[in-house]
């Protein structure tokens, strides 16, 4: 191989792949953080492209921070009905901040930002990668945060209330050790404690609940070389959930999916370079007007120069036509 042709393979392969950073062994003293937002387009090819198929570009952000050095690593978010965004890190971390939308309803910046530690049951911050590593967010009807963590498989629920959280029940699985319960999401169809749990490597759901426990679900159809890493219940008995792959020729590709509980495809969106795309973890899903579904997608930047912290938001009009039988890989 030409040594050009080996940096560019080195430097794709730092892409949307894991760092580690060194974990915080304290609370920080003022979890009061400044953001920084700078608009982005759909396709920096073509600025004015404003969608793709049925889904409509609504703004995007690359998300930095000079007050912390923290502001890394989101793999997962989850959207409030008043714009609150929560968001946790896979190094400990846990964001929460407040969506600030133009006069047209478009993203436009993040603003009233807090950087907290995630804590285990002890009440002290999470002490290293193995125990830290958040991957999948879920809120419950009463407030309560579930949150799934790799290495160290478990799921564990910090209550709305506040004090330290407890482990819930999840799947007894042999996960892979950094391919665990990426897909996390409460279920409210099934009930206010119920929730529902999707494997990265093997695209396996589970239906759990925090007094019955976890069964087995179905299985997300996905090519071999896509993980699945989010999971976002919608109304009318549907479900949207991300894929993501990566290759040091292709780059990252993403498809955020939905379908209904049958199994059948309603849309998709996928992307790729040259549209922006980075290392996408996280997907919350909020009900719009008129039957709207507002998509929101958070990349996860490894801690890595290589790699940015993206926010980009879609609104979805469920189509009218025939669903399309979901892929098999």
């Amino acid at each position: 191989m030409k040594v050009w042709a080996l940096a560019l393979w080195l430097l794709a392969l730092e892409a949307c792949t894991q760092s580690i950073a060194k974990l915080p062994t304290s609370k920080p003293a003022n979890p009061q953080i400044t953001l920084a937002a700078d608009p982005l387009p759909l396709n920096p090819a073509h600025p004015d492209q404003s969608g793709v198929g049925n889904f409509t570009y609504s703004g995007g952000l690359v998300l930095s921070s000079k007050t912390t050095s923290q502001l890394h690593g989101l793999s997962d978010l989850r959207v409030q009905p008043d714009g609150t965004l929560f968001a946790e890190s896979d190094e400990g971390g846990f964001l929460s901040a407040h969506l600030v939308l133009d006069q047209g309803g478009r993203l436009k910046g993040l603003g009233d930002g807090k950087l907290t530690l995630l804590t285990g049951p002890d009440g002290k911050p999470l002490p290293s990668k193995q125990e830290a590593d958040a991957e999948g967010l879920a809120i419950l009807e009463n407030g309560d945060r579930l949150i799934s963590f790799e290495h160290h498989h478990r799921i564990l629920l910090y209550p709305a209330r506040g004090g330290p959280p407890h482990e819930v029940p999840s799947p007894k699985v042999d996960f892979p050790e950094n391919g665990g319960m990426e897909g996390l999401a409460q279920d409210p169809a099934r009930g206010a404690d119920a929730y529902v749990v999707g494997g990265e490597v093997s695209g396996q759901t589970w239906a759990c609940s925090l007094h019955k426990g976890c069964e087995m679900g179905p299985t997300i159809p996905k090519p071999a070389d896509f993980g699945l890493v989010a999971l976002a219940p919608l109304p009318g008995d549907r479900l949207a959930y991300l894929l993501r792959a990566w290759d040091p020729l292709s780059g990252c590709r993403i498809a955020l999916v939905i379908h209904d509980r049958q199994g059948r495809v309603l849309d998709r969106l996928d992307l790729k370079y040259p549209f922006t795309v980075d290392n996408f973890e996280g997907l919350a899903a909020v009900p719009g007007i008129h039957g709207t579904i507002r998509f929101y997608l958070i990349s996860d930047d490894n801690f890595s120069p290589a790699e940015r912290t993206l926010l980009l938001a879609f609104d979805w009009m469920p189509m009218t036509e025939k669903p399309t039988p979901a892929p098999n890989g």
